[in-house]
């Protein structure tokens, strides 16, 4: 199972790796090495994320994620991506952008690092949202209750998190325009550049989350009929088959997973400028990293693990937010990617744990039970 689901995650490494000595040596195996690493250590949390959602779309949706999805995630956000952000923010052409990434690489990680505030408050107002819309929202199942209650109480008043964001981005705005004004920068501009490209970030997940929810509510009436007639069938002994997302619905979900996807690469691509401007090794590096998260999230579907460790994905969207907070904070000051990295695996860490902790009281309630109905009856 392991081979079957990560073999194209090894076969691509050992491509990468043998790549990366023909390039520049062993001194970039060891680059790519680590940035892979990096990356699969920044994006754990997005494969608990992606799962929760590839879980509810059909096979042949599942397939087009695991190909034209890991074309768009490999190589639009780990190459084109920061070619791209150089052009628009130097005015350059794409193929002197692309020059510039290969002759000039100073330059063009000055450009990168020119850019990473409107970067920044895109992905972390959009990941916010994820954040703000989870804790909400009244769920079923809780992991911390006392926090999660009381939010799920708040979570009754209508927009309440787009209207955090918005507080949260306008704070962030003027902070930072604060710094850059102190700094010798232009208060207003960049002030500006910060709000424009969070309201970019809050408008993308309100038009694309909004579309995926409208198109699932719109299933649902589909969904009912198609249980009843499941039920039918069981009764009449036939197979039953789990109902998948298809059609709009699905597509709009794959499109939702690729912005989800782009959302959190951004700390993973600015986070790779600390370990080299060389846009041919990040690639590399990034793109071996955003296989194995691939992998992980079919892994993840597979074995069902989110529906045995129910507090996983609790796990990885206080992640997101720690991630989203972490973003916006970078926009004024400079967080090491280890941290960034080690605060989602510690959330997820404790997620799972609790989750393990969870299952077994309830095999041991069980247990206790069979026990006394075995001795009432007489067993």
């Amino acid at each position: 199972m392991v081979l079957k689901t990560f073999g194209w995650s090894f076969a691509v490494t050992a491509l990468g790796l043998v790549a990366a000595v023909f390039y520049g040596g062993w001194t970039a195996f060891g680059i790519v090495a680590i940035l892979s690493v990096l990356e699969i250590s920044l994006s754990f949390d997005n494969a608990v994320v992606n799962a929760g959602i590839l879980k509810k779309m059909n096979a042949f949706w599942q397939k087009i994620f695991l190909t034209i999805g890991i074309l768009i995630a490999v190589f639009g956000m780990r190459l084109i991506f920061p070619v791209v952000i150089v052009a628009v923010s130097a005015s350059l052409g794409p193929i002197e952008a692309v020059d510039l990434a290969l002759t000039d690489k100073d330059r063009y990680q000055e450009l990168v690092t020119d850019a990473h505030p409107s970067i920044a408050a895109f992905g972390g107002m959009f990941l916010l949202m994820i954040f703000l819309d989870f804790i909400f929202e009244d769920r079923d199942i809780k992991w911390l209750g006392w926090l999660e209650r009381p939010l799920a109480k708040l979570g009754k008043v209508d927009m309440l998190s787009v209207c955090i964001a918005l507080v949260v981005l306008l704070v962030s705005a003027i902070t930072f325009g604060a710094h850059a004004h102190q700094h010798g920068g232009t208060h207003a501009d960049k002030a500006e550049t910060v709000l424009l490209a969070g309201i970019a970030g809050l408008i993308t997940y309100l038009v694309v989350g909004g579309l995926s929810s409208f198109f699932e509510d719109k299933l649902e009436e589909e969904e009912e009929r198609e249980h009843e007639a499941e039920e039918k069938a069981e009764r009449e002994g036939k197979p039953k088959s789990a109902v998948k997302l298809a059609g709009k619905a699905a597509f709009f979900m794959f499109l939702y997973l690729e912005v989800l996807d782009a959302s959190f690469s951004f700390d993973g691509v600015i986070g790779a400028f600390a370990i080299t401007n060389d846009i041919v090794l990040m690639a590399l590096g990034l793109g071996i990293g955003a296989m194995y998260v691939r992998s992980l999230t079919v892994y993840l579907v597979r074995q069902g693990t989110l529906d045995d460790y129910v507090y996983l994905e609790h796990g990885a969207h206080y992640a997101i937010g720690a991630l989203a907070v972490i973003l916006l904070v970078t926009i004024q000051y400079e967080i090491n990617e280890i941290i960034t990295g080690l605060i989602g695996v510690v959330l997820i860490g404790a997620s799972f744990w609790s989750s393990v902790r969870r299952n077994r009281a309830i095999a041991a309630a069980d247990g206790s039970d069979q026990e006394k109905a075995e001795v009432s009856s007489g067993v």
